[in-house]
């Protein structure tokens, strides 16, 4: 048996803000933004630079119980984790980009990592995975 999530819904306030946030400041590559009529929303999904795993469904609250969980989705834990095959390059790009980092860069055992908010306040580990890691070959 062979299964992989595919996409991941992230909660947001605007579509197009999110889109600009997630392609223009994070650099993801935008897949896919479809209207769909039925139901009066868009199916809008991004993507690391690069990836070929999960996405992100950008999807918009459509319900006052829906908007509470924007910019918390994981009760204020790291939610998201995003790594890369160059930490300071993109760490670096990110800050000119006025991405605000949280938690400073940090060796761990498992590689180099800080933590970041997006545009809602949800928190992301941007990481580069030591080559040794059991994610690292599956990971980029």
């Amino acid at each position: 048996m062979k299964q992989s999530i595919v996409h991941i819904a992230l909660v947001v306030n605007d579509y197009d803000e999110a889109i600009d946030f997630y392609v223009n400041k994070l650099k993801f590559e935008l897949v896919e933004d479809t209207y769909q009529s039925e139901q009066d929303k868009r199916w809008v999904v991004v993507s690391p630079p690069g990836s070929n795993g999960v996405t992100l469904l950008l999807a918009r609250a459509s319900k006052p119980e829906q908007s509470d969980f924007v910019g918390n989705q994981a009760g204020g834990r790291v939610f998201l984790f995003l790594n890369t095959d160059d930490f300071w390059r993109d760490y670096n790009r990110m800050l000119s980009e006025g991405i605000k980092f949280i938690r400073e860069p940090k060796e761990q055992d498992y590689g180099t990592v800080a933590v970041f908010e997006d545009l809602y306040g949800n928190l992301w580990d941007l990481l580069q995975l030591n080559p040794n890691h059991p994610m690292a070959s599956r990971a980029l």
